[in-house]
Parts: C-alpha cells; sequence; structure tokens
C-alpha cells in the first residue's frame, strides 16, 4: 500500500537515541524507526514509518486503511514510557496483523487474487452460499 510515515506525539517512548535502524516486519506490516528520503529508510529517533500490506495480497478500502492507522496511533500510544525495542515493535506489528485478520474476517479488505501472492496466509476466502449463511460466524 505504500509508506506512512507517523511522528507519534508520545516520543517520550524512545528511551534512548536511535543511531540504528530499528524495525519490525510481520507478513503484512513493517514498521521502521525511520524515514523515507530519496526512496531510502534514514533511522530516525522522531518518526516510525509504517507499510501496510508490501505485497498487495489485499483490496483496500481508503476507510479500512484509516482504521489500520488509527490502531496503529492507539498502540504506540499505549506504549507510550516504555522502551523503543524490537520486542516492544514487533507487539505492535503482531497486534496489527489480528487487526487486519479481523478486517479480512468482517469483509472490510479481501484478498486481491490478481496479486503475486495468493496464499491466503489469514485463511481461505469465506463465500457464504444459501446452505451455509451464517452458520460459520
Amino acid at each position: 500500500m505504500g509508506w506512512v510515515i507517523t511522528q507519534p506525539s508520545w516520543f517520550n517512548f524512545l528511551s534512548f537515541k536511535i543511531t540504528m535502524l530499528v524495525k519490525s516486519t510481520t507478513r503484512h506490516v513493517r514498521i521502521y524507526t525511520a524515514e523515507v528520503k530519496n526512496n531510502e529508510l534514514v533511522p530516525s529517533d522522531k518518526v516510525l514509518t509504517l507499510d501496510i500490506d508490501p505485497d498487495n495480497e489485499f483490496n483496500w478500502e481508503d476507510d479500512a486503511l484509516q482504521k489500520v492507522y488509527r490502531k496503529f496511533d492507539d498502540l504506540v500510544e499505549a506504549n507510550s514510557g516504555q522502551e523503543l525495542s524490537e520486542y516492544n515493535l514487533r507487539l505492535i506489528g503482531s497486534d496489527l496483523e489480528h487487526f487486519i485478520r479481523s478486517l479480512l474476517q468482517k469483509g472490510e479488505i479481501t484478498y486481491n487474487l490478481g496479486s503475486r501472492v495468493r496464499n491466503y496466509s489469514m485463511g481461505l476466502p469465506k463465500l457464504d452460499s444459501p446452505e451455509t449463511e451464517g452458520k460459520y460466524r
């Protein structure tokens, strides 16, 4: 989906100066302590950069994407005062993965069948039929 750069208001989360890139990468969420400059990641102690669904595995409506950004902001805010470490970023990334799965299960996003990646990493697509409608929720 592309890069989203956020400058959180909580930056007492950072208890040390970042001299190297700290990151968390999951299948659908990548978080970096960096800014994108000239198409490269430059370590930063002021911003987090969020990359959602880098392989375009899902079809996204803007509303669903905004929900992910808001959830990210909420998770970061909830970690205010914690050390900024790969472990803590992984917790945030993992929570975002679960949130994205919930969006898929609710039908707010769908698999992109034209994507080069079609492994249904969050479960097989669910199609309602008259026989199964409402039985598996």
